[in-house]
């Protein structure tokens, strides 16, 4: 673990996506956070010890997803496929797709494993997998200011975590979608790369750029630093038939293009559903 000193930075955006806005001061005490996301490994130990089951391997309640077809109410998550060439970018169905048996340890469904992906950032954990995890190692989540802070690495006000520059070619300081989106990566992008694969920011925290999203503590609105209290806050308003409370998740994924969800800002957010897991969602811990 690292240590993030007390600070008050300006955190937000106002010229990025709308749900940035406004830039704005945030005050944190220091903490100490892990230098990496929580990586398979990790995890492992985890549920070896405790038996712990995470919600992709639980049966799904039918009343809580009406309409649901029943072949989508077995346990499972959503993986990520590339395409077979250009698409709509508005219909993200095209390159995702609800998986059963696909969890953690089996990552793209039943028959694969994370043999050889040890070392990656594990995936396919919701909300409550990660609070539980954090938990039993006897530390927290971070908020998303926490986060924020930290991923800037001591560069207040740089658009990325290493400057205000995006890369040149031929650079590699992160691990976001390079190439065509969803269908034509540049070699060596598309996936999850193992932990620490590139530079680590100003803090000497790695992955605070693409790789995976991260889960924070903080119930999502499409205003940051709003004060959210309370989960129904946090509903999507564009998708009233699920009454799924929403947590931020922060740092963008591999899957983050320019050209289509230039996500991989420490500024950037998204709400994420706390029972939903995905192949580009992990997390890491921190200790106040």
């Amino acid at each position: 673990m690292v240590w993030i000193p007390t600070q008050t930075a300006r955190v937000g955006s106002n010229v990025h996506y709308p749900e940035e806005a406004p830039a704005r001061e945030v005050s944190v005490e220091g903490f100490w956070m892990q230098n990496t996301t929580v990586t398979n490994a990790q995890f492992g130990e985890f549920v070896s010890a405790t038996g712990y089951l995470t919600v992709a391997e639980r049966r799904l309640d039918p009343d809580a997803y009406p309409g649901a077809p029943p072949e989508n109410l077995q346990p499972g998550s959503m993986v990520f496929h590339r395409t077979h060439g250009p698409v709509d970018l508005r219909h993200l169905s095209q390159w995702w797709t609800w998986t059963p048996g696909a969890c953690w340890n089996h990552p793209r469904g039943p028959r694969s494993s994370i043999t050889g992906r040890e070392h990656h950032p594990v995936v396919h954990v919701a909300y409550e997998d990660a609070a539980g995890y954090a938990q039993w190692a006897g530390l927290d989540l971070p908020t998303e200011a926490e986060w924020e802070v930290a991923a800037r690495g001591g560069l207040p006000h740089a658009v990325y975590t290493w400057g205000d520059e995006p890369e040149r070619p031929g650079q590699r300081l992160a691990n976001y979608w390079h190439g065509g989106f969803p269908y034509l990566p540049d070699t060596g992008y598309g996936r999850s790369t193992p932990v620490g694969s590139f530079a680590p920011n100003g803090y000497g925290l790695y992955d605070m750029a693409g790789n995976v999203w991260e889960w924070t503590q903080d119930w999502y609105t499409a205003t940051p630093g709003a004060g959210t209290c309370c989960a129904e806050d946090s509903y999507d308003p564009d998708q009233p038939q699920f009454r799924i409370p929403r947590k931020v998740v922060k740092g963008g994924s591999f899957l983050c293009a320019d050209s289509y969800c230039m996500r991989y800002r420490p500024a950037a957010r998204r709400g994420q559903p706390i029972d939903t897991g995905m192949s580009h969602i992990g997390f890491r811990c921190i200790k106040r």
